[in-house]
């Protein structure tokens, strides 16, 4: 076994080939990855059944007049009912559940960034996942080596993108790849 690479604050992007289909054309942040395993939040799959309005009023959270409206997002296939709001880091809440992300973004898993966003407050960028995606100890670095991933840095513009149909695509031209070269066929020349 080599020496273990931390992909923290990197995105995954999925290839062609990927194998299940809650993952096709995905692009996901990874929030933490350690020898433990690894945990991350799709970011280009949006849930068009949910509003964050209307899981606010599931939630019982008022929205003031100037409350925000974010995009809810399918962030993977693990507790679908917990939400995540990736977010900038210029939000200083009170209390815990708010984790560092690598390169600079953060991740809060408490309703307090949910009451701060509808009452127009919160962080400047924020996109809410529900459930999140993990790996067991070695099972991403697995996929990896498969090729069914490829890893590159995660832009903060990108993340936060309005068009999440085109994330993909745009993950794969930032590495300097034209989407329309990949096949999903491995290896056979």
């Amino acid at each position: 076994m080599g020496v273990q690479v931390d992909l923290s604050g990197q995105i995954l992007i999925a290839m062609p080939g990927m194998a299940d289909p809650r993952f096709e054309r995905s692009v996901v942040l990874l929030c933490a990855h350690s020898a433990e395993g690894a945990m991350g939040l799709i970011v280009n799959k949006p849930l068009e059944e949910l509003s964050f309005s209307g899981l606010l009023e599931q939630l019982r959270i008022p929205v003031a007049p100037e409350g925000r409206d974010i995009r809810v997002h399918f962030g993977g296939p693990v507790e679908r009912g917990r939400g995540f709001v990736l977010h900038s880091a210029d939000w200083r809440p009170l209390g815990e559940g708010t984790m560092k992300v690598p390169g600079g973004l953060e991740m809060t898993a408490t309703i307090n960034i949910l009451e701060a966003l509808a009452s127009g407050g919160g962080p400047g960028k924020a996109l809410l996942a529900l459930g999140y995606s993990g790996w067991g100890p070695g099972q991403l670095e697995a996929e990896i080596a498969r090729n069914d991933w490829l890893t590159c840095e995660a832009p903060e513009g990108l993340v936060f993108a309005p068009d999440d149909g085109g994330k993909w695509s745009a993950a794969l031209r930032g590495m300097g790849i034209d989407p329309l070269t990949l096949s999903a066929a491995a290896g056979r020349a």
